[in-house]
């Protein structure tokens, strides 16, 4: 494995799992980890409720699309993950292989996509830990900063609090992402 490890997250459409675990990883590892993502049949936009419930913690999917796998991806790599795509994942030899088994967000409301997030994120998370030892590089925590710790009812047109701009329903994912994880 090379000094800054190389990490590939592939599921088919790339427009979900893999978008949100490759933003997820590269949240927490800050530069440490190289990652991509890619699809072997890409679609044409990302999952609107995916990017709805990244940006409910803080991670922005707005300027991600969609990728096809090349070899030169996947070459680079020093782990790949697959998320789903069974036989439709192209095999290279030599690479470490790990098979996330996962629900596909596609068609899932704003609640049914919240779990998965949470479960790609701590599963990112013990992967992180393997690769860059915590002890070196502390990963960055998720924050409720913002948020206050009572709901209040005033609030503007987008739901956040006056003053603060973060909107309500996203202290509380925040909130419920911190209790999954135990922050």
């Amino acid at each position: 494995m090379s000094e800054t490890p190389e990490v590939l997250f592939v599921c088919v459409h790339n427009a979900g799992r893999s978008q949100m675990a490759a933003a997820l990883l590269d949240h927490h590892a800050q530069g440490r980890v190289h990652v991509r993502s890619a699809g072997s049949a890409p679609g044409q936009e990302i999952n609107p409720a995916v990017i709805a419930v990244m940006d409910e913690i803080g991670v922005d999917l707005s300027k991600e699309f969609p990728k096809p796998i090349t070899d030169e991806v996947a070459q680079a790599a020093d782990v790949i993950i697959t998320m789903g795509c069974g036989d439709a994942c192209p095999v290279f030899l030599g690479k470490r292989y790990l098979d996330w088994e996962l629900p596909d967000p596609a068609g899932k409301s704003l609640e049914e996509v919240r779990p998965i997030r949470d479960e790609i994120d701590h599963r990112v998370r013990e992967l992180l830990a393997e690769l860059v030892p915590a002890s070196r590089y502390p990963a960055p925590p998720i924050t409720t900063r913002g948020c206050s710790s009572s709901p209040r009812r005033s609030g503007n047109a987008t739901g956040s609090r006056p003053g603060e701009g973060i909107p309500s329903a996203r202290c509380k994912a925040l909130r419920a992402l911190m209790t999954s994880v135990g922050g």
